[in-house]
């Protein structure tokens, strides 16, 4: 029985990618060696990346999953000052590894993604728009707050968020148009090395407790009966954006049951079968989780008593390929907690 090559590339990532990095290093010594022994333990590591999400573009049948996540880290490594040789010669060079380590029926599929994503490559912009837009509504308010967080003053990017809201702006306008766009642009920033990770980290966390700050108003609504469990998968440590999706069903009636980040398929299920929840809501930020959001699913649909629970997806791999969701078992896709709310609300008996 043949391999499949998603599973070849798992099972060999180590080596491969210590196959890929000798070459870099033998084909341009000049550029790599510099880096020394800690420059190489990174080369590795970042080879191994490039082999995970190519493994779930493979198990996804799309190659947007892999040639997007190229487009980011040409975007990164631009703005890390690397050559703009260093991407295409490392795709190369995984190109030529594998064509000579795995068979040619596991092969050919893999070469076919590479091939498509590096030539697509090219036309990859390193200038990105920015996500706050003053002149959108509440793009001013937007401004201020993350001014307020990259100075390190959570004080006041905090009173301005619940001054504003107490003087009339709704709970779900700050989410749309402040907490929202402003996530994205710290991570653009961040790509784009004008912010460290620690500077992300913190902006993140004042955002969190603000979240916290404005609950008295979240959960004052009337209640319809409905229960959802939101859950982040194993390893995904990007949360916020699934918070704010348990918080639009809170402010719709729901009882909402969020877990959070990084968890193990098995509490996940448990916790749909005990909360008697109508519906899951899963995220995954990072492509490489999609395994483990299928695996999730996978579980659910075994149980016998949760099998027919309503399963919505939702991040970042699901936006840039429309039809994961279904290809992975779920019931729905959402593409924020707008449309969350609206997909669940169709997806439920009347």
């Amino acid at each position: 029985m043949s391999t499949q090559p998603s599973l070849a590339l798992r099972q060999n990532i180590e080596s491969l990618a210590e196959k890929i990095v000798d070459l870099l290093y033998a084909q341009q010594p000049e550029y790599w060696l510099k880096h020394a022994a800690a420059g190489r333990v990174k080369s590795v590591r970042d080879a191994g990346y490039h082999l995970t999400y190519l493994a779930e573009a493979l198990d996804a049948n799309d190659h947007r999953l892999f040639s997007q996540y190229l487009a980011w880290v040409k975007v990164l490594f631009a703005n890390l000052q690397f050559s703009e040789r260093v991407l295409p010669e490392t795709i190369q060079c995984t190109r030529q590894v594998i064509l000579q380590n795995l068979p040619e029926e596991v092969s050919v599929p893999i070469l076919q993604i590479l091939d498509t994503s590096i030539q697509e490559l090219q036309f990859v912009p390193i200038i990105l728009p920015e996500f706050i837009n003053d002149q959108e509504p509440f793009g001013r308010l937007a401004r201020q707050y993350l001014d307020y967080m990259l100075n390190g003053d959570r004080r006041a990017a905090s009173t301005l968020v619940i001054d504003s809201v107490k003087n009339g702006v709704a709970v779900k306008d700050i989410y749309r148009h402040v907490f929202q766009p402003c996530q994205r642009e710290l991570g653009r920033l961040w790509q784009t090395n004008h912010i460290s990770v620690a500077q992300e980290h913190y902006c993140t966390a004042v955002t969190q407790l603000v979240m916290s700050q404005l609950y008295p108003s979240i959960f004052s609504g009337q209640r319809v009966d409905r229960r959802i469990v939101m859950a982040c998968v194993g390893g995904e440590l990007h949360e916020i954006g699934a918070r704010m999706v348990a918080d639009f069903f809170e402010m719709e009636g729901w009882d909402t049951y969020y877990l959070g980040a990084n968890n193990t398929p098995g509490s996940v299920v448990r916790t749909v079968e005990e909360r008697r929840a109508d519906v899951l809501a899963l995220s995954a930020t990072m492509t490489f989780h999609i395994s483990k959001v299928t695996e999730i699913i996978n579980l659910l649909r075994s149980h016998p008593r949760v099998s027919r629970t309503i399963v919505l997806v939702g991040g970042y791999p699901f936006n840039i390929s429309p039809g994961l969701w279904q290809h992975i078992g779920a019931d729905g896709y959402a593409v924020d907690a707008d449309t969350a709310v609206a997909e669940v609300q169709k997806l439920l008996p009347a």
